[in-house]
């Protein structure tokens, strides 16, 4: 198995998943005080945000296997072109 030949994540890569969670924490949050069985403000902001932190964890996961799956399928796509692809001639 060949190791890979880039950097699987950049600087600008680790931005937008770090933006992207945290967008899905405070949607999260937001969405599910409603469900808090309780009356104090305090507990409802606080049970929504623990809940919203596995969730927002769980997107987290999710988006890196996307991203390797994604990565993988795309570097066996180009394999099998460069190998199907004929030689070129030099004339």
């Amino acid at each position: 198995m060949d190791l890979p030949k880039g950097k699987p994540a950049g600087r600008a890569t680790l931005a937008l998943d770090a933006i992207l969670t945290l967008a899905v924490f405070v949607f999260f949050t937001w969405i599910l005080r409603s469900h808090v069985p309780s009356n104090d403000p305090f507990f409802i902001w606080l049970w929504g945000a623990v809940t919203a932190s596995c969730l927002a964890a769980l997107f987290w996961l999710a988006l890196q296997m996307f991203r390797v799956v994604l990565r993988a399928q795309l570097e066996a796509k180009a394999r099998a072109a460069s190998i199907s692809a004929p030689p070129e001639r030099a004339e």
